[in-house]
């Protein structure tokens, strides 16, 4: 029970936190991004290491280990990008009469550098694990990559729940790339692929014949699928999820209210010099017909 429980606990936890750091870091002021991605590229660099020297270890702790380099490859690319680092080619809303295969091409420019950069990483895991007996490291990469793939057809193609306030302000052009409608076609379809795929795994896990290095690994990847479903049921479902992370959007909060007391100042001052402006009109109005 205890070879089960771990790997559940580990990855919920791992999933929930790293959430929340990324949310939380993406929100403050881009003066901090510079130091944050510097220090997420070198994370991301001993993760490589990581994916590299458990590749050759086929014991539980060597799918701990490519598990948790894997996140952090995926993290590198998720922080990247909610900074505005690694983007695409358009950086502007939608125009309003864009729609069908135009639509998804402007939508797709403004992602193209960033998936085109987990491709890449992608590639390099899968050559770095070729010859592997642990390919954990690349699996895990790649149900991270399918899954979120599949979330962001679902946030284009139309669902209740958008998560706009999730978008830190230098991505907020994205929003116009979003559709709300109670629910589209393919959101089953992708739901129901993922939950099929995830039940698998976890059969898998639990069978008999595996070794408990493998069960781990195997509990592992279900876990983190499932976790992929249950966002994905996020997009439809009428629930607070987003307190789950009320910690890391506490930046995003900030980051709102400074937002708008900047604004707020410049209004001020305004008035201000608008009435001090009346008040000298009304005076030379007083003067000029004589009175004091």
């Amino acid at each position: 029970m205890t070879s089960i429980a771990v790997p559940v606990l580990f990855c919920l936890f791992i999933w929930w936190f790293s959430t929340g750091v990324i949310l939380y870091l993406d929100g403050l002021p881009q003066r901090t991004f510079r130091w944050s991605l510097l220090i997420a590229t070198a994370l991301a660099a001993l993760a490589l290491y990581g994916v590299a020297v458990s590749a050759a270890d086929d014991s539980a702790r060597g799918a701990y280990l490519a598990f948790t380099s894997a996140l952090v490859l995926w993290g590198w690319h998720e922080m990247s990008f909610l900074m505005g680092v690694v983007t695409g080619p358009r950086r502007s809303v939608c125009p309003p009469n864009a729609i069908g295969w135009q639509r998804l091409r402007y939508a797709v420019e403004t992602i193209a550098y960033h998936e085109l950069a987990i491709a890449g990483t992608a590639a390099l895991v899968a050559v770095m694990t070729s010859d592997a007996n642990n390919k954990i490291g690349l699996w895990t990469f790649l149900v991270l990559w399918s899954m979120r793939i599949s979330a962001k057809l679902n946030v284009f193609l139309g669902v209740p729940n958008l998560s706009e306030d999730w978008l830190p302000n230098q991505l907020s052009f994205l929003k116009s790339y979003f559709r709300k409608a109670p629910m589209n076609l393919f959101f089953p379809v992708a739901v129901t692929a993922a939950t099929i795929a995830t039940v698998m795994l976890a059969q898998l896990a639990l069978a008999p014949m595996v070794t408990p290095a493998q069960s781990t690994g195997l509990m592992l990847l279900a876990v983190l699928m499932g976790l992929a479903v249950l966002e994905h049921w996020i997009l439809v479902l009428p629930f607070p999820f987003a307190a789950l992370w009320a910690w890391g959007l506490d930046s995003h909060r900030r980051g709102e209210a400074e937002k708008s007391e900047a604004n707020e100042v410049p209004l001020q001052t305004k008035t201000k010099y608008t009435a001090g402006l009346s008040a000298n009109r009304a005076i030379t109005k007083r003067t000029v017909h004589g009175v004091p």
